[in-house]
C-alpha cells in the first residue's frame, strides 16, 4: 500500500473568483520523476488537456517543459483571470501506484468548504470531473452531506450544474468532463461527440472538451 500525497498546497491568488477543483496529479508529481514535458505545476501533466485547453481557449502560447519560465506562465495566467486552484484530495493510499480515481483508497478531502470561508470572493467552482466514484463532484457532495448543506441541481446536462450556500453565500459549480486521457473512452461514446466526428472525422476529444470547457470559462 502505497500513500500518495498531493504536492502541490491550493494555489489562490488574492482576488480568486473561480477555483478549479480535482483529485490528484500522476503520481510521478509527488515522486519527482517528472518527464521533459511535464510542468512541475498543478495540471502540469504532459498527458493532460487542461493547459492545452486555456492555451487555445485564452491565446495563451504556453509552453509545455519542465521550466519555471513555464510555471511562471501559468501562474500570471491564473492571476490575470482570478481562477485558483484548489483540489479536493489531499491525499490517498494505493495498492498501484498509478493516477486512476478508483484506485484511491482511505481518501483524505481537504476542507474546501472552510478554504471558501477564507476566501470570500470565490463564488464558482469549476470542477474537473462529475459524480462518478472518486470524482470531484462526488466528493463534494460528501463534505455538503457532512455540513448538512443542500446541493440544489440548476442544468442536469453535461457539464452539470448545481449550487449551494456557504459562508452566508451562493456558490455555484460546474462539473466538466475530465481533463485526463481516462475520460476519452466515456467521451467517445457520447452522442454529441459522435455527431460531430461525423461531420468533421478530424474532430476529436480535445477539440470536444475545449468546446464545453469554453461554454464554462469563457462565460463565468
Amino acid at each position: 500500500m502505497w500513500f500518495h500525497e498531493h504536492p502541490y498546497p491550493p494555489y489562490i491568488p488574492k482576488n480568486t473568483t473561480r477555483l478549479i477543483v480535482g483529485t490528484l496529479p500522476p503520481p510521478r508529481f509527488s515522486t519527482g520523476a517528472l518527464n521533459d514535458q511535464d510542468v512541475d505545476f498543478c495540471y502540469g501533466s504532459s498527458s493532460g488537456m487542461l493547459w492545452k485547453i486555456w492555451d487555445r481557449l485564452y491565446d495563451l502560447s504556453l509552453v509545455f517543459e519542465n521550466t519555471n519560465h513555464a510555471i511562471e506562465q501559468r501562474k500570471a495566467f491564473l492571476k490575470r483571470e482570478r481562477f485558483g486552484i484548489c483540489d479536493i484530495v489531499g491525499g490517498a493510499y494505493r495498492d498501484k501506484i498509478d493516477a486512476s480515481d478508483l484506485g484511491m483508497q482511505d481518501v483524505q478531502l481537504r476542507d474546501v468548504l472552510s478554504i471558501l470561508e477564507h476566501h470570500p470572493k470565490v463564488d464558482t467552482l469549476i470542477l474537473t470531473g462529475g459524480n462518478s466514484k472518486n470524482g470531484p463532484e462526488y466528493f463534494l457532495r460528501k463534505l455538503l452531506k457532512k455540513a448538512t448543506i443542500p446541493l440544489e441541481c440548476i442544468d442536469d446536462q453535461v457539464p452539470r450544474k448545481h449550487q449551494f450556500v456557504c459562508a452566508g453565500r451562493t456558490i455555484i459549480s460546474h462539473s466538466l468532463t475530465a481533463p485526463s486521457g481516462t475520460a476519452n473512452r466515456a467521451i467517445g461514446s457520447m452522442l454529441a461527440y459522435k455527431e460531430a466526428k461525423k461531420r468533421n472525422p478530424k474532430y476529436n476529444t480535445l477539440d470536444f472538451r475545449a468546446e464545453q470547457y469554453g461554454r464554462v470559462f469563457l462565460s463565468t
